[in-house]
């Protein structure tokens, strides 16, 4: 294949696919700290163009890296529905991307379409698209997930509650908690991020959420983020957890970075399904975010749009209740400042519904980064717009524990009140039996942690 262009009068010609992958990618500082990144505007435009009228096929037939080197590229080959893709392989990107955009053009349609795509085809139309272009595609696809409850409805905005403490306190965490549910945060998840990644202090956070939830019938979901293989242990020692947790990357090797690999997600996900305490099919909680794979050194000169897309493959093997994208946290080598991580989160928000994955955001900024709480507010009502199924939220947006901004539970509760989102439906009904909203509406007495205090 010959990739080449001319733009006024300036041959631009790419060596590889991987290359016009990697320059046709929005500005990222990831991007240009592994050397890949287009040099400017007018050769990120070339590498747009040339992109754009490849063929699905093209992308197909030459892998970025090959099956028979990466488990990954493997899952994703094996994944295609091939009578999909025999419907769509001679379409363009450019043809993809206006047959997404067109407005006769319905979720259920651009999903059929989309099991026939590789992730490689979908990070290609993401990078065709405007911001706008990612909202009202994403806008369209509604994904609904079960564990205990269902999330994902349409006018739906569902919530994790972030209740970390530095030093994994109960009363400390429960505290936390106690706030987020006043503002009716946390029909996603509760999910706690420990400081110690222990056995039995993993069976004390799952056991101390689980009281909460108990006590107060609450229909949620509870969740312990540490790595997956302590999780076992403490599910098959008797811990109540609903789901598991485990964050991913877009390679085989980035994955053994985090030390784990498809056939241990295998023996775990067998595991929560016989000793969970979830009767729902949707048993696993994933956390991605663009550029893990650089900090690893795993990425293979891949871009990391296309690196996060693959993590969606990964995930959607596994049927997971929630999914999100940590959309600032890794700082900025990889988003520099809050343009790139608006793309990013919109980005990574499109291409996990494409994927048909139950797509959530963690809208948060380290302190180095160029962004503040302005921008985290902005990304936000976009992804609110975009119809992301749930945000994450901590107190007064600033996370005590892994010291980083994200979004506070008033916040979320704003974002509800201003785009008319409302939370899940049976976290509805139960908040409006606790006199904490009506209507969709929060009631004067929201916001008052005190009345779950026991």
């Amino acid at each position: 294949m010959d990739f080449k262009t001319t733009l006024l009068g300036k041959t631009y010609q790419f060596g590889h696919l991987k290359e016009v992958f990697s320059k046709a990618n929005e500005e990222k500082s990831g991007d240009e700290l592994a050397g890949i990144a287009a040099t400017d505007t007018a050769e990120r435009v070339a590498a747009k163009y040339v992109l754009s009228e490849l063929t699905m096929s093209d992308i197909r037939e030459n892998p970025l890296l090959p099956p028979e080197a990466d488990e990954i590229s493997k899952l994703i080959e094996e994944d295609v529905n091939e009578e999909s893709y025999q419907s769509i392989k001679g379409w363009s990107v450019a043809e993809m991307r206006e047959y997404l955009l067109r407005s006769e053009t319905m979720g259920g349609d651009i999903h059929r379409v989309a099991d026939g795509m590789t992730s490689e085809m979908i990070a290609a139309v993401c990078k065709l698209m405007s911001n706008l272009d990612l909202i009202q595609a994403a806008s369209k696809l509604e994904v609904l997930s079960t564990c205990r409850t269902t999330i994902g409805y349409k006018g739906t905005l569902a919530s994790r509650a972030q209740p970390n403490h530095p030093a994994d306190h109960i009363g400390g965490m429960k505290a936390s908690l106690f706030e987020a549910l006043s503002y009716g945060i946390g029909d996603a998840v509760i999910g706690i991020n420990p400081v110690i990644d222990t056995t039995e202090n993993i069976k004390s956070l799952l056991h101390a959420t689980q009281e909460v939830i108990d006590y107060w019938s609450i229909p949620t979901q509870n969740c312990v983020l540490a790595h997956v293989t302590t999780q076992m242990r403490a599910v098959q020692g008797g811990a109540p957890a609903d789901m598991l947790f485990q964050s991913l990357a877009g390679t085989e090797l980035g994955n053994r970075g985090f030390g784990i690999s498809l056939s241990m997600l295998e023996e775990a996900d067998a595991i929560i399904r016989l000793h969970g305490t979830s009767n729902g099919p949707n048993r696993w909680y994933f956390e991605t975010g663009q550029g893990s794979e650089l900090s690893s050194e795993s990425h293979f000169g891949i871009d990391q749009v296309t690196l996060e897309a693959r993590c969606y493959s990964l995930a959607k093997r596994f049927k997971p209740f929630i999914v999100n994208t940590v959309v600032g946290f890794i700082g900025p080598e990889y988003l520099y400042d809050s343009k790139q991580v608006i793309r990013a989160g919109l980005e990574d928000h499109f291409m996990g519904k494409m994927h048909r994955l139950p797509m959530g955001c963690d809208i948060c900024y380290t302190n180095h980064m160029k962004a503040d709480q302005n921008d985290m507010d902005n990304l936000g009502i976009l992804l609110a717009a975009a119809g992301v199924n749930f945000i994450i939220g901590v107190p007064m947006a600033d996370d005590c524990m892994l010291n980083y901004q994200s979004m506070s539970y008033h916040d979320i509760a704003t974002i509800r009140e201003t785009l008319q989102k409302r939370p899940a439906p049976a976290f509805e009904a139960w908040l409006e039996q606790n006199g904490i909203m009506q209507g969709g509406r929060l009631t004067a007495d929201a916001g008052d942690a005190v009345r779950f205090v026991y």
